[in-house]
């Protein structure tokens, strides 16, 4: 088993674009959060979301149009990711493998809205509706033929089930390349389910608040560049993390609910797998929601890993939003950065911690922090639960 560098990141997102603008937004505490305008909202009560915008698509791509705006998302971070990592992918056997939850769901609504309307509908939109165009479409953008192509469809937990498959395939040799992580772009569909549930906040997400109200739905991709640690030292890249280890479970108890004791059970498999011990956790980028359920359940669960007193455990929501399948992909790249750069992201919009979580969320302020390890939970519908590790390269 090699060990497994991070050499290269690449953002798109509602606080930024790119690691550095990303990583001086994730110390500034900002927050993407405005009124939503990629799809109507009429009817809605409230529309607050973390958009992306000031995206120019063929700034970073030959053929965006060939995409749907979450496969461009994640062509633009892959392209961004593989000129962070100074290589050239088409010279390594690579990997591919992208998180999502609604794929090219957008190009969905306007083929319904279209048909609804007694419209017709251009040839090849449909084509663009499929999970499967966010990775195929990286592969393509940056000119990649023999290469491993996937798509992860674990809801909110994709991005770090993508990881997962990309640092098994560096770490055993089946690939000197992984470009991996997540994306989703915003859509009615997505939107008004959450809404429905009750499960969006008028204003502001503000993860473990005793007065949170919900999430705020986003958007955005993360693509993170894995090689093996030997080879980048070797040929002088900057590594921002090592990634550990990771663990996956699916209780599958509830269609929306999480579960504590699986939750759990997740993140002592991922330290496992890892070989660190919770006391070596420096760090928790929690899935965080913002939702009086997920927020508690988390750090009940927390709690019986690591003790009364658990490692600061923030959740970069708070600033982005739940951007879906591309939200552990984010919050990933978070923690390298935060690894690299030596700090921890705020949870901002905070008031009041709410004793029922009981951990010390990073209040609003980032603070200055040699961090060693760093963990980053997601956790998703259907009980599909991810969690990786990531170190202080040494």
């Amino acid at each position: 088993m090699r060990r497994v560098a991070v050499t290269g990141l690449g953002v798109v997102s509602s606080i930024g674009f790119g690691a550095a603008e990303f990583a001086a937004s994730l110390r500034a505490g900002r927050s993407g959060a405005r009124q939503i305008t990629v799809f109507d909202t009429e009817g809605f009560a409230h529309s607050v979301g973390c958009e992306v915008v000031g995206f120019e698509p063929s700034r970073w791509l030959s053929r965006p149009e060939a995409l749907p705006r979450a496969g461009q998302f994640a062509a633009a971070a892959a392209r961004m990711a593989v000129d962070d990592a100074g290589i050239d992918p088409t010279e390594r056997r690579a990997v591919v493998s992208i998180g999502t939850t609604d794929g090219g769901g957008d190009r969905g609504e306007r083929i319904a809205a279209a048909v609804l309307r007694g419209e017709e509908v251009p040839a090849g939109e449909a084509a663009l509706v499929p999970a499967a165009s966010l990775s195929v479409g990286v592969a393509r953008e940056l000119g990649l033929s023999a290469v491993e192509v996937s798509t992860v469809a674990t809801a909110c937990a994709a991005g770090n089930y993508a990881i997962g498959d990309g640092f098994d395939a560096v770490a055993t040799g089946d690939a000197d390349l992984a470009l991996c992580g997540g994306a989703d772009a915003m859509c009615r569909m997505t939107f008004t389910g959450f809404y429905r549930l009750g499960a969006v906040d008028p204003e502001r997400c503000r993860p473990f608040d005793a007065d949170r109200q919900g999430i705020l739905t986003g958007e955005g991709a993360a693509v993170l560049v894995l090689e093996p640690l030997d080879a980048a030292l070797a040929r002088g890249a900057r590594v921002y993390a090592e990634v550990l280890g990771y663990g996956l479970n699916c209780d599958a108890g509830h269609p929306v609910a999480p579960d504590r004791d699986s939750v759990a059970a997740c993140m002592r498999l991922a330290l496992e797998d890892a070989g660190v011990e919770p006391a070596q956790v420096d760090l928790i980028s929690a899935h965080g929601t913002g939702t009086k359920a997920n927020d508690a359940t988390e750090s009940g669960a927390i709690r019986d890993v690591f003790g009364a007193v658990p490692p600061r455990t923030v959740s970069v929501k708070s600033m982005l939003g739940h951007t879906m399948g591309a939200a552990s992909a984010l919050s990933a790249a978070a923690s390298a950065l935060a690894i690299a750069d030596g700090f921890v992201p705020p949870t901002i919009n905070h008031v009041r911690t709410d004793p029922e979580c009981g951990i010390d969320c990073v209040p609003n302020q980032a603070v200055e922090a040699e961090l060693r390890v760093v963990q980053n939970n997601a956790l998703a519908f259907g009980g599909n639960n991810s969690v990786v590790l990531f170190g202080r390269p040494s």
